[in-house]
């Protein structure tokens, strides 16, 4: 039955809510969207650790870690895994394992303060041993938050490395940002193309998997698209496996909407399946602050 107030609606109106209709309607019909609450993790569980999902495509664990000053990861040893830090506050000291605390070194592999916008990468490989503190450096009391995920490598005992890099804030807030892309040269690197590391897009750090990494902070009332697959950034151009991660950074205040159909609060995650390289995902900032979002797209 309608309401008697639709009877006096003016054209202007009509076209006002037949926009805010096709702006909130799905453009991936396709796509399977299984939204992922935050309180589904559990108070000791900081991430991927569910039984239904213990790989999704070569994402095997999301974290979203807070660590209080003085406290943090000692010495532990990483062997065939990809595993990336994304800083959201805060401050966290990477040490080689054969660097102490209290000494420094210019050598990023050796030793680095990540901030806030500061990416570090890890390929395990073969072997590799690091420690990972909230210092406190500058006597702030501050906590770090952060994100460690972790992906299974094309191939095994890789030779180790480190790569660590800074994206600006001011280009998230643009667009998404592409900052992660598979090796240019694919699972059949020489050593000398391994040594390279000559991601497949410019301006990336390379992983020994077929996956994007992106991430954009979306202002208030805005939407940004992302293109599943990153361009030509991957080799497997079907059945993609799509995971958003909305990290808890503005105390419950921003809210964003996938496809203009499900809405994830703060700490949620969503599973998207069934899209293709070249698809478009919309994702909406729909709440009372900026959303920063992150998007794992893995073969």
């Amino acid at each position: 039955m309608l309401s008697s107030n639709n009877t006096n609606t003016t054209p202007e109106q009509s076209m006002k809510a037949t926009t805010t209709l096709k702006a909130a309607m799905s453009s991936l019909s396709h796509a399977k969207i299984v939204p992922r609450p935050s309180k589904t993790r559990g108070g000791a569980d900081h991430g991927w650790y569910d039984p239904r999902y213990t790989q999704f495509g070569s994402l095997r664990v999301l974290n979203e870690d807070r660590v209080e000053p003085g406290e943090g990861f000692p010495t532990h040893f990483h062997q065939n895994a990809e595993i990336f830090s994304y800083m959201l506050s805060g401050e966290l000291t990477h040490r080689d394992s054969m660097l102490k605390k209290g000494a420094e070194s210019n050598d990023k592999d050796k030793f680095f303060r990540l901030q806030r916008g500061d990416v570090q990468f890890t390929t395990g490989g073969r072997g590799i041993s690091h420690s990972e503190f909230n210092e406190d450096s500058q006597g702030k009391k501050e906590w770090t938050h952060f994100l460690q995920i972790w992906a299974l490598p094309w191939k095994r005992n890789l030779p180790p490395a480190y790569h660590t890099n800074t994206f600006k804030e001011e280009d998230k807030r643009k667009g998404f940002v592409t900052i992660i892309t598979p090796l240019k040269a694919g699972p059949d690197a020489t050593l000398e193309e391994e040594k390279a590391a000559v991601p497949a897009q410019e301006g990336t750090i390379p992983i020994h998997a077929d996956i994007v990494f992106s991430a954009g902070i979306i202002p208030q009332g805005s939407a940004f698209t992302y293109t599943i697959g990153g361009g030509d950034a991957v080799s497997s151009k079907t059945d993609r496996k799509v995971y958003i991660h909305f990290p808890e950074t503005k105390g419950g205040q921003a809210k964003i909407r996938l496809d203009g159909r499900e809405v994830l609060n703060e700490g949620d995650g969503a599973y998207v399946t069934h899209v293709n390289a070249s698809d478009i995902l919309k994702v909406e900032s729909i709440g009372e602050a900026e959303a920063e979002v992150v998007i794992i797209d893995s073969e």
